[in-house]
């Protein structure tokens, strides 16, 4: 007998993880509070109803670029507000949608007469309160356009009648390459095409070593033996498809990478933008590790990594694992891409 089954179970249901938190119900708007005050010259915190902007705004006559979704996935979206990608983040509570009022207030904060593009990760509630704003706006004179964001390949065979794939890390890639045709000067209808163009090219997938607990549970959404790893986790703290035993690094990237390549049908002579993303509690030194094997498995197939992304851009609280992406890279792609970026996630 361990010493965690000498412990009755009524304790260590009722023991809360040690997190930095005050109160649950507080977490997000404290979150809020604390980033507005560390990056005042990025960003600026709307407290009702709740949605982060750039601390300056746009000029006119451009075309406004918001996203948004449940907190938790910290730096997205709110560490992508800024110069070059985001004009605003709407922020839910934790793991949940934010509600249409919330989305139709930024949409109308940013608006600057060029139309508004919705960057939606493809979960239910996302959607659907994405598209009520987008209603809204539009019968205030805002035209709205959404691209959705679907590269979770885990859930492909949810495709049928279901939501199909889940909208994660490529997010990303699509906030950054829509805001920086938008501050080209780019119109809606080019912003909207680039924008479903790098969706549609973009696969991730994710594997789990621990799940993450929401602020106050005292348990993560599930758990896992000692000996294996959960495959195809989501950004939600979701199970993922299967199971699989634990082993090396290179083995686990291998899982991860392979079935991207062919799912995308990439390979000699392509070209691709990686992102070796952490889910919360994996340590940067573990990502390095998992991205040597993303590359060397890409150079080995004859697929030159363009662009990489390494560290925690799109979390599930602090579930430990990791996720890859990748996209599909050509000359425009790269442009966008590499041109100037100010935000809390990402500068250069």
């Amino acid at each position: 007998m361990t010493a965690q089954d000498a412990i009755p179970d009524q304790i260590l249901v009722s023991t809360p993880r040690r997190q930095f938190v005050n109160h649950p119900d507080d977490v997000v708007e404290e979150a809020l509070e604390g980033l507005e005050g560390a990056y005042p010259r990025l960003i600026r915190w709307n407290r009702d109803p709740s949605f982060v902007a750039r601390a300056q705004a746009a000029p006119p006559g451009r075309v406004a670029v918001i996203s948004g979704g449940g907190s938790g996935h910290e730096p997205l979206h709110v560490g992508m507000v800024g110069e070059g990608m985001l004009d605003a983040a709407v922020p839910g509570a934790v793991f949940a949608s934010p509600t249409a009022g919330q989305i139709l207030a930024a949409t109308q904060s940013v608006s600057g007469g060029a139309g508004v593009v919705h960057v939606v990760k493809n979960y239910t509630g996302d959607v659907l309160n994405f598209e009520i704003a987008a209603e809204f706006a539009t019968d205030d004179g805002i035209t709205v356009r959404q691209i959705l964001v679907d590269d979770d390949l885990a859930t492909t065979s949810m495709t049928g009648d279901g939501p199909g794939r889940r909208g994660t890390a490529a997010t990303v890639v699509v906030e950054k390459v829509v805001g920086a045709a938008a501050s080209a000067g780019a119109d809606l209808e080019r912003v909207t095409a680039i924008g479903r163009r790098v969706a549609a090219t973009s696969r991730s997938m994710a594997v789990a070593l621990a799940a993450g607990a929401h602020p106050g549970a005292a348990r993560p959404s599930f758990d896992l033996p000692a000996d294996e790893v959960e495959f195809g986790v989501g950004i939600h703290g979701e199970r993922g498809v299967g199971r699989r035993a634990f082993a090396p690094a290179d083995d686990l990237a291998d899982l991860l990478v392979r079935p991207l390549v062919a799912d995308l049908a990439i390979g000699r002579g392509d070209r691709v933008i990686a992102i070796t993303n952490g889910l919360g509690a994996t340590t940067g030194l573990e990502l390095a590790v998992i991205h040597r094997r993303v590359a060397r498995i890409l150079d080995a197939a004859g697929i030159t990594v363009e662009r990489a992304l390494v560290g925690p851009y799109v979390t599930s609280l602090d579930m430990a694992g990791c996720s890859v992406t990748l996209t599909r890279a050509d000359d425009e792609l790269l442009a966008l891409w590499d041109a100037p970026v100010r935000t809390i996630a990402l500068s250069w």
